[in-house]
C-alpha cells in the first residue's frame, strides 16, 4: 500500500498593489516631514543651523529670528499649501477629463487669476500686496463660472469636453489680453514677472491667511469626491447605474479646482507640471482608485514644490522660481515616467 503525501498548500498570493500603496502612503509622510524641516535650515542666506532652530524655539528680535520667522516659515508653509492644492487640483481634473494627462489650468482658472493680476498691478501699485491675492482668486473664480456656465448650455449638459474646449479658448482670450497690457505698459509686466514665473520668495503669513480658507475649502469637496469620480471612471451612464449623480460630481469637481488652483495661483502664481504630474506618476504607483490617487496627491505635491524651492534658492546668486525649477525639473521627469512607466487608465 503507498502512502501519497498531501501536497503542500500554496501560500495565499501577496497583495502586491495594497504593500505598495502603504508604501507609499509611509515613504511620502516621511519625506514630506523631511522636506518641510530642511526648508526651514535651506536658503540664500548662511545661516548656522544653531541659530535657526533657536530662532525656531524662541524671537531674540535678531536679524536670524526675522528671516527665519517672518520669510522661512510662512514660505515653507505656503509652499506645503499651495503644492497640497495644485496636486488635488490635477487629481481632480484628470479624474473629470478622463485624461490621465490633463492639467487644472485647462479650466481657465489660471488665465483668470493671471488676467486679474495683471490688471490689478496696472491699477493699485507697484508690488504685490495681499490685496491682488484677493483679485487674483477673484479672477479665477470669476473665469471658472463663465467657462462652467457656457460648457454646461446644451442638452448634452457639461460634458468633459465642453468644459475642455471652452477652458481653453476662455484661457486663450485671457492670456492675449494680458499680454497686450504687458506690451503696452512695461511698468507693469516689471511689477508681476517674479509672480508670473511661479515664484514663493518674499510671502509672508498675510498671503496664507488670505488664500487658506479657500485652499481648506477646496480640500474638503476634493476628499469627498473619489466614490463618486471611481463611478464616473466607467462612464455617465453606468454611474448613475451604480448610483452616483455625474453631473452633481462635475460641479463639485469644478468648484474644487477652481477653489484649489485658484488660491495657489493667487498666492503663488503659475505653477506648471506639479498638477499634472503628481496623479500621473501616483497612478503608475498605486492604480487607478481615486480613493488612493487623490489623499496621496495630498502628500506628494508639496515634496516636490518643496524641493523646487531648495533648489531655486540654491541654484543661483538670485534665487530661482519654483515655477522655474518645476518646469526644467518637471518636463524631463514627465518625459520619462511617460516612456518608461505605463500609466494606467482612469
Amino acid at each position: 500500500m503507498t502512502l501519497t503525501m498531501p501536497r503542500p498548500v500554496a501560500p495565499a498570493p501577496v497583495d502586491v498593489l495594497a504593500r505598495r500603496r502603504v508604501a507609499v502612503v509611509a515613504v511620502g509622510l516621511g519625506l514630506l516631514a523631511l522636506v518641510v524641516l530642511a526648508s526651514l535650515f535651506v536658503g540664500s542666506g548662511d545661516l548656522p543651523v544653531a541659530a535657526v532652530w533657536q530662532a525656531l524655539g524662541q524671537d531674540s528680535g535678531s536679524s536670524t529670528d526675522l528671516i527665519v520667522r517672518q520669510y522661512r516659515v510662512p514660505r515653507t508653509l505656503l509652499a506645503v499649501v499651495v503644492g497640497a492644492a495644485l496636486g488635488l487640483s490635477g487629481a481632480i481634473i484628470q479624474a473629470i477629463t478622463r485624461n490621465p494627462l490633463a492639467d487644472p489650468g485647462i479650466l481657465g482658472v489660471n488665465a483668470g487669476a493671471y488676467t486679474a493680476v495683471v490688471f490689478a498691478a496696472a491699477v493699485l501699485g507697484p508690488s504685490l500686496s495681499v490685496t491682488h491675492v484677493v483679485i487674483a482668486l477673484a479672477g479665477a473664480l470669476l473665469a471658472a463660472l463663465v467657462v462652467y456656465g457656457i460648457g454646461t448650455v446644451g442638452p448634452a449638459g457639461g460634458t468633459a469636453t465642453k468644459l475642455v474646449l471652452t477652458g481653453t479658448a476662455l484661457g486663450a482670450v485671457l492670456t492675449g489680453i494680458s499680454f497686450a497690457v504687458t506690451l503696452t505698459r512695461p511698468e507693469v509686466f516689471d511689477r508681476i514677472r517674479y509672480w508670473s514665473a511661479g515664484s514663493l520668495q518674499g510671502r509672508q503669513f498675510d498671503t496664507l491667511w488670505a488664500v487658506l480658507p479657500f485652499i481648506a475649502a477646496g480640500t474638503v469637496i476634493a476628499l469627498l469626491l473619489p466614490r463618486a469620480l471611481n463611478a464616473l471612471a466607467l462612464g455617465d451612464d453606468t454611474a448613475v447605474a451604480l448610483g452616483s449623480r455625474p453631473a452633481l460630481t462635475k460641479l463639485a469637481g469644478v468648484a474644487a479646482i477652481t477653489l484649489l488652483c485658484g488660491a495657489a495661483t493667487a498666492a503663488a502664481g503659475p505653477i506648471a507640471f506639479i498638477g499634472l504630474m503628481v496623479p500621473h506618476a501616483l497612478r503608475a504607483l498605486v492604480g487607478p482608485d481615486q480613493r488612493w490617487i487623490v489623499p496621496l496627491s495630498l502628500i506628494v505635491a508639496p515634496i516636490l514644490l518643496l524641493v523646487a524651492d531648495m533648489i531655486g534658492r540654491l541654484a543661483a546668486a538670485a534665487e530661482l522660481p519654483a515655477g522655474v525649477v518645476t518646469a526644467f525639473v518637471g518636463a524631463p521627469v514627465l518625459i520619462l515616467l511617460t516612456r518608461r512607466v505605463p500609466g494606467r487608465s482612469l
